[in-house]
């Protein structure tokens, strides 16, 4: 592992970077990522954010936003990025299997790799790693990197405070979520102090939806939502038909599993929706109730204990039915 003063020494000079991020990046990959580069771009660096995957409408505002590079759409270009790189900044992400093809890309190059994190059981393909599963966000995390391990805070501007409170905000759930402690309270508070226009920012995040989005919510409470009082869980599931039907695009779905989380009384919720390929599954639980367990266990997944994603190859239908199963094994836990 290098150092932080090694890390300062790279910084020092100029340096072909590439930041990255996570599969369907959500408002904390791409909020610590452009983050990231508003701070490196100020060094003289020649820095890319290159994400695997489109992302969600609502985050194409973020400053910096029209400089990154999605590697589906310019693959080419985002290989000899990678292969040129002298640093590549991982960010909101511990396994290169979250990046997709990207990974291997990543792996084969002979570019330092630094880990910023703060998933469990981080793999270990990195040469630096700033991580801590009790950080709320990738984004705290991408402050204390600049501000402590740097000890470079005299570059903290507008845009890097925008990028960060972004990120942030998103994954406290607005500083709703037990991780948001009383340091996060803090960062934000100099994030504003900085210039980050914290009701912009959520203006622009939440109140931001098509048409499309909102009748499809509407669609999900009123139609798909099943309460399983035996288990206080509830589903919403959707199909394919649905998807096409509402004409749903990157982002639509985010949050939606939220909305079953707060019915009174749930302890755990579980959004599961079939995609071209797969049945993916984003569960979300109340206090100690462990979801990421969940996922790990059955689902090819993991993430935090109360906010966690996994997949299955069987249909929509044998993945809700052998949900339902999962949930006996549960029962005491999430009727306590």
């Amino acid at each position: 592992m290098l150092s932080i003063s090694e890390i300062k020494e790279l910084l020092a000079t100029p340096q072909k970077i590439v930041i990255t991020t996570h599969h369907k990046p959500d408002g904390d990959a791409m909020g610590s990522s452009l983050g990231l580069y508003a701070y490196l771009i100020q060094m003289g660096h020649h820095v890319k954010v290159i994400t695997p995957t489109d992302y969600p409408y609502f985050l194409h505002w973020l400053p910096n936003n029209s400089d990154v590079i999605i590697y589906t759409e310019q693959t080419a270009e985002a290989a000899r990025l990678v292969e040129e790189a002298a640093m590549i900044f991982c960010l909101d992400f511990n396994t290169l299997s979250r990046i997709n093809e990207l990974g291997e890309l990543v792996r084969a190059s002979a570019a330092y790799k630094i880990m910023i994190d703060h998933h469990l059981e981080p793999e270990d393909f990195d040469d630096y790693r700033h991580w801590s599963i009790n950080a709320c966000a990738a984004a705290q995390l991408v402050y204390e990197f600049i501000v402590d391990e740097l000890q470079d805070g005299k570059r903290m501007n507008k845009d890097i405070a925008t990028c960060l409170y972004t990120g942030i905000m998103t994954d406290s759930g607005s500083f709703r979520f037990q991780s948001a402690d009383s340091a996060v309270y803090r960062i934000a508070a100099d994030l504003i102090d900085l210039g980050a226009e914290h009701w912009r920012i959520h203006q622009l995040v939440y109140d931001n939806a098509t048409e499309n989005r909102l009748r499809f919510l509407g669609h999900c409470i009123s139609n798909k939502l099943e309460i399983l009082r035996e288990f206080n869980t509830a589903i919403i599931s959707v199909t394919k038909e649905e998807l096409r039907e509402f004409n749903i695009v990157t982002g639509d779905t985010e949050g939606i599993v939220n909305y079953a989380l707060s019915v009174n009384g749930i302890r755990l919720a579980a959004f599961i929706i079939e995609r071209t390929d797969k049945v993916k599954l984003s569960l979300r639980s109340t206090g100690d109730f462990p979801a990421n367990e969940i996922c790990k266990k059955y689902f090819n997944g993991g993430g935090h204990r109360n906010a966690a994603g996994g997949f299955s190859d069987k249909n929509l239908e044998d993945t809700i039915q052998e949900f339902k199963t999962i949930l006996t094994e549960y029962k005491t836990q999430l009727l306590q």
